[in-house]
């Protein structure tokens, strides 16, 4: 029997449970129980515990639901002890209890803390939903009641994959609102003459809008993208039990599970095609990784484009300027530094960086389970989240605020060797290139050098360089 008994180091007081180990005290007040608290002494690596991540939490509550119900479905479950996990269940999905959900996200065992700490929160609150104090799982027990039908093999990827979907809703979001604010800029830029540049030097003129509505249309493609990589997050191993035999499952329990699911969480998922292949296939969490890569990548390609192009402002592109955020410098006076893009630039290398991470981590599971799993999970999340909260500062704390330099703009345009390439196809390759060359070394313009040697009239010359003519696009 379970009881209540003081500790003698700080009096705080606790009861006593028991596991295949021995016994174990656990604090009284707690809704956790000796497994967790064993999981807790066991993993203090990262700091970051499941309650970190609500959505994990919720996701884990949806899954152990819909396995309630599933197995009440089949008489496994009383009228009682399904209306206690249900509705303990629901409790947490709606945002309670989080706080008991301690142990590190990085743990031994292939995520058994993780789904041990959802099954004796879960036992209980329905425990005391029952009128009884909590340890008391003779009435309802975190393993025979609440893990019924299930192992943590199935849970943990099943409820994984769910809580990277939720996350993934807001990151989505977030994308949706930098291309608008770029897309805004565009507009706002589109009159505003500019050089383009290719490998550092100057190519060919384009407008200011043109270049911030490219910026919007590569970072918009990544929605897609993300969007097919919840899609396969959404086939769950859920039901498969162990090893994906579904062992200590009745016959059919996984499609009536999956069903209940579906109605929980109102997401598409469904059953995997090969429930033994899937308890060990990481390939939609490495595809998802590589989703937040690709996104990293652009992203930082952005954060360096603004930094050039608002470089100086004296002495460099100067072409716009970013909102200033603090000041830049304890020594030097009025520097003022592009911290948004370069904070959003070493967030995208976090996140590529575990990527390679999450690979290895993938690559090293063996035969039936990837026992690296809660890596996976932590940097899925971890990264999902931070993405989502540095795309926020850069929207609206850099993005929204810049504005264009165009007298800068136009000094470029007008002093540009570059607008030379608008004339080989009137003047010929040989004309363009020894004009160009000319113009380099002597400073002289392009347009006047081409007047001096006479080889277009005015009016002519002045058709082909014209804004119009030279930043139309197709």
């Amino acid at each position: 029997m379970n009881h209540t008994e003081r500790l003698s180091n700080d009096q705080t007081p606790t009861r006593i449970e028991k596991d295949l180990l021995g016994k174990q005290a656990v604090p009284a007040t707690a809704l956790y129980g000796i497994q967790t608290q064993r999981a807790y002494q066991n993993f203090n690596i990262t700091g970051v515990s499941i309650s970190h991540f609500p959505e994990l939490i919720r996701a884990l509550a949806m899954v152990k639901s819909a396995a309630a119900k599933a197995n009440h479905r089949y008489d496994l479950l009383s009228d009682a002890k399904l209306s206690a996990i249900t509705d303990a269940c629901t409790d947490i999905i709606n945002g309670e209890y989080h706080e008991q959900f301690i142990v590190d996200l990085i743990q031994g065992g292939a995520g058994t803390s993780t789904n041990m700490n959802a099954n004796e929160v879960i036992a209980n609150i329905g425990l005391a939903k029952m009128g009884l104090k909590y340890g008391q799982y003779e009435y309802l027990h975190p393993n025979n009641d609440v893990n019924r039908s299930q192992s943590t093999n199935d849970v943990y990827p099943s409820a994984a994959r769910l809580a990277i979907v939720f996350a993934a809703a807001p990151l989505k979001e977030t994308i949706i609102n930098l291309q608008g604010s770029l897309i805004d800029k565009a507009e706002a830029f589109s009159g505003v003459l500019k050089m383009g540049r290719t490998q550092l030097q100057d190519a060919v003129p384009m407008t200011l809008g043109q270049e911030f509505r490219a910026f919007a249309s590569d970072i918009g493609s990544e929605i897609a993208q993300i969007e097919q990589a919840c899609l396969q997050l959404c086939e769950l191993n859920l039901g498969g039990t162990a090893i994906g035999t579904g062992i200590n499952a009745p016959k059919g329990y996984a499609a009536v599970a999956i069903d209940e699911l579906v109605t929980i969480s109102d997401l598409p998922v469904k059953t995997a095609e090969d429930l033994i292949a899937a308890s060990a296939d990481m390939g939609a969490f490495v595809a998802f990784s590589g989703t937040l890569k690709r996104l990293s990548i652009k992203l930082s390609k952005l954060s360096n484009d603004l930094r050039l192009l608002s470089s100086g402002p004296r002495t460099g592109f100067g072409e716009i300027n970013l909102p200033a955020m603090q000041p830049g410098s304890s020594i030097m006076p009025g520097k003022v530094n592009p911290v948004i893009p370069e904070a959003m630039n070493q967030a995208a290398f976090q996140v590529m960086g575990t990527d390679t991470t999450i690979t290895m981590a993938a690559e090293a599971g063996q035969l039936q389970l990837n026992a690296m799993e809660p890596l996976i999970v932590y940097n899925l999340l971890n990264n999902t989240r931070i993405l989502e909260k540095s795309i926020r500062m850069l929207d609206e704390r850099c993005i929204q605020g810049i504005t264009a330099n165009e007298t800068r703009c136009a000094q470029h345009v007008e002093n540009s060797i570059g607008i030379v390439t608008a004339l080989v196809p009137h003047i010929g390759y040989e004309n363009a290139s020894r004009i160009a060359g000319h113009a380099l070394l002597s400073g002289s313009g392009v347009a006047e050098l081409v007047k001096q040697e006479k080889l277009l009239s005015d009016e002519a010359l002045a058709a082909i360089l014209s804004p119009d003519t030279m930043v139309s696009s197709l």
